[in-house]
């Protein structure tokens, strides 16, 4: 739909603001790619007023761009959001926005099926408050240079890293400052960044924001690291499972829901976990509905290499106060801050889809009076799950659990369950056709 006057004055005010004279216009496809065409500011203006067409083909090829459906591949009615505009980071006088397909076929996008759950919880008299952290690995290697080595036996950046490493850091500050200066660029901000478990491997949690912004601001951030990095030489990983000799690299999703005058819905100080009735409901509908819906948080084949026993991360839905080793975390250090950690979607996941999921299941708890299984501090990682809780082994049977749900199309629509499944399919389907290193050494038959 057009824009009115109004929308499109601020959407030029804000260019104005910027001192732009380009913008770079992003559609973001269902892998959560930034997908970029850069035009001048004078066009961003048109296009904001009239309206972006844009290729369908997004959703009819994969991440190799490779098309599985036949067609002719038309445009489709697209729009630019003005709530995105941000100053673009590697130049000056550049803007970046966000755009989407618009109408019907839009019903398929990820975006706009989170901010259909963020109306929602708006209806319910709820403001949403979220916030991602991605692990991911940097390599001391070129997009060339990968090729070349045929992606194997990569040279890891800081190949001595530990855990927390303040020699990390101040050999490398100045690398991670301007990852963290690139990122303030956009407003987005950064909670904290430090080293993980392996070499190379660092974790930036990002701030929370309201509604929306905190998945543009996990989508900006790891489309504009891999760009951050690249200009300095350098390749980022957020791949979920990179190495069985390394671990797994997580997304964590953070969230919190507020009422209209600001207080913290999930909190009440008067019960023994600190966990108001709506917060327990809310954790009744995630638990119950998680393993029907994991294909929307974990839509990889490479996330299911993660999701197994002794990777450090969930393999069913539970759920644990400050326990880190259950699907779902309760954080509750303080009630105005007590907020759920959802613990499954790894590095690679879909920011608009992880959090679509956990709010629309979630929010349907609340609607329901969803009560959860109890919580626990025990070793998740140690017992043994109700089979009922148990997640879909790969991304095949998570496609088909996602698009059998009657309550995934409830939530989230049938067009964009049956485009995301089908998708999901198609992904998996590439990856039966192939034959691994691994299989070639155990199958060969030689000693």
């Amino acid at each position: 739909m057009p824009k009115s006057p109004d929308t499109n004055k601020s959407f030029e005010t804000k260019l104005q603001e910027i001192g732009a004279r380009s913008v770079h216009i992003g559609m973001v496809d269902p892998e959560g790619e930034f997908r970029d065409k850069l035009v001048s500011a004078e066009k961003a203006v048109k296009l904001a007023k009239d309206g972006y067409p844009f290729c369908e083909v997004l959703y009819f090829w994969d991440i190799a761009e490779n098309t599985y459906r036949d067609g002719s591949f038309i445009d489709r009615p697209a729009k630019l959001d003005a709530t995105t505009i941000r100053t673009y980071p590697f130049a000056e006088n550049m803007a970046l926005c966000i755009a989407d397909f618009d109408g019907e076929f839009g019903r398929r996008s990820p975006r706009n099926v989170c901010l259909a759950q963020i109306e929602e919880a708006a209806e319910l008299g709820f403001d949403v408050h979220a916030a991602f952290e991605f692990e991911f690995f940097v390599f001391d290697e070129t997009a060339e240079s990968m090729k070349a080595k045929q992606y194997r036996d990569l040279t890891h950046f800081a190949q001595g890293n530990r855990t927390y490493s303040l020699q990390t850091s101040a050999l490398h500050g100045d690398l991670l400052a301007g990852l963290e200066t690139t990122m303030e660029t956009m407003g987005v901000r950064l909670d904290a960044i430090h080293t993980e478990l392996g070499p190379g491997c660092f974790e930036a949690p990002l701030y929370h924001a309201k509604g929306i912004k905190a998945a543009d601001d996990a989508m900006l951030f790891k489309n504009f690291a891999r760009a951050y990095f690249a200009r300095n030489g350098k390749t980022v990983s957020f791949m979920s499972k990179l190495s069985p000799k390394l671990s797994g690299q997580s997304g964590h999703l953070h969230l919190s829901l507020r009422d209209r005058d600001g207080r913290p819905v999930f909190s009440d100080p008067s019960t023994s976990d600190g966990l108001s009735k709506a917060a327990r409901h809310f954790l009744g509908g995630l638990l119950k509905l998680m393993p029907e819906l994991l294909a929307m948080c974990s839509s990889t084949v490479n996330a299911y290499k993660r999701l197994v026993p002794g990777a450090w991360a969930p393999t069913a839905a539970n759920w644990g106060v400050q326990n880190r080793t259950a699907a779902v975390r309760v954080i509750n250090d303080q009630p105005e801050s007590t907020r759920v950690e959802f613990r499954v979607p790894s590095a690679d996941t879909n920011p608009y889809l992880a959090l679509s999921m956990m709010l629309g299941a979630g929010l349907a708890g609340i609607r329901e009076g969803i009560e959860p299984p109890p919580g626990s501090a025990a070793d998740f990682y140690a017992s043994k799950p109700a089979p009922e809780t148990v997640f879909p082994r790969d991304l095949h049977e998570a496609a088909t659990r996602l698009r059998a749900s009657s309550k995934a199309r409830e939530l989230f629509g049938s067009d964009f369950v049956e485009s995301f499944a089908e998708s999901r399919e198609v992904e998996h389907a590439e990856y039966q056709r192939q034959v691994s290193e691994w299989e070639i050494r155990r199958y060969l038959g030689v000693v």
